[in-house]
């Protein structure tokens, strides 16, 4: 199954993000958070980044699904073709959509299409 990682400046939106998402796609959702510094500031963190992507990572490649500025950056360094991609998505929706088609047993390049559908989700 894809994984997806979630990268943040804030530990606790991570971590609350991940919650939700697999509230929604299942406790079972290869959903990982990768939230804040090290030392628990706010920020992003390249050992976070790695050691979520190891925890979700089976072998079918993983989606990292980034908030904002440097966790963008930051999330890039990781990237290899076909294995780990960087998603220009809502952080929410595009979390959720991706979990939802991961769940399915969809490839990378069907949880990436997924997640960036979500930029076309209208609330009104």
């Amino acid at each position: 199954m894809v994984g997806v990682v979630l990268v943040s400046h804030s530990a606790g939106l991570a971590a609350e993000a991940v919650a939700l998402v697999r509230g929604i796609a299942g406790e079972d959702a290869p959903v990982a958070a990768a939230g804040g510094t090290v030392d628990g500031g706010l920020g992003t963190s390249l050992d976070l980044i790695e050691a979520a992507v190891r925890s979700v990572d089976s072998g079918f490649g993983v989606v990292i699904i980034p908030d904002l500025g440097s966790s963008v950056l930051t999330a890039r360094l990781l990237e290899e073709d076909g294995r780990v991609v960087v998603a220009d998505v809502p952080f929410v929706e595009g979390a959720v959509a991706a979990a939802v088609a991961a769940g399915t047993g969809a490839s990378l390049a069907d949880v990436l299409e997924a997640a960036e559908e979500a930029r076309a989700f209208r609330k009104l």
